[in-house]
């Protein structure tokens, strides 16, 4: 009887048991993903809105130094080189491209939007659309 226990034992693991090890390791790998996912989605919101903010902070510059705000044909670029019609000028930006969102999207300047301010920049979020929800909202240099 004892022979027949100890060959019983040296059996290994049964399928049911390597099934359950996969499935909770299924589980756990899908939860630490949907974590660390999480975690980049909402890095690239912080940056873009630290972005937004120093490009708005830029642009309020200009205008004091030069009496006007960019023209939309102008857009940020004149942060970084001078436009023709202005004397008083200086980078307003220390980089010699302008940044980019956190989805590696180009910003969107617009003179006098719809919220009656003098201009917003805009990240259209991850779906790089117009609108959206969650980490597709748009994201705008005047929120707070």
């Amino acid at each position: 009887m004892n022979k027949r226990r100890n060959r019983r034992m040296r059996g290994g693991f049964t399928m049911i048991e390597l099934m359950a090890v996969l499935i909770i390791m299924g589980l756990l790998f899908a939860v630490v993903a949907q974590n660390f996912m999480g975690q980049t989605d909402k890095a690239r919101v912080i940056t873009t809105k630290a972005t937004l903010k120093s490009i708005h902070s830029a642009v309020r510059r200009f205008k004091m130094d030069t009496g006007r705000y960019p023209t939309e044909e102008e857009g940020l670029m004149v942060l970084i080189e001078a436009p023709l019609d202005v004397d008083m000028w200086e980078p307003y930006l220390d980089i010699t491209e302008l940044p980019l969102d956190g989805w590696d999207q180009e910003l969107i300047y617009q003179e006098y939007p719809e919220s009656g301010k003098p201009f917003v920049i805009i990240s259209q979020g991850a779906d790089k659309e117009e609108g959206g929800e969650g980490y597709d909202l748009d994201l705008y240099s005047t929120d707070r």
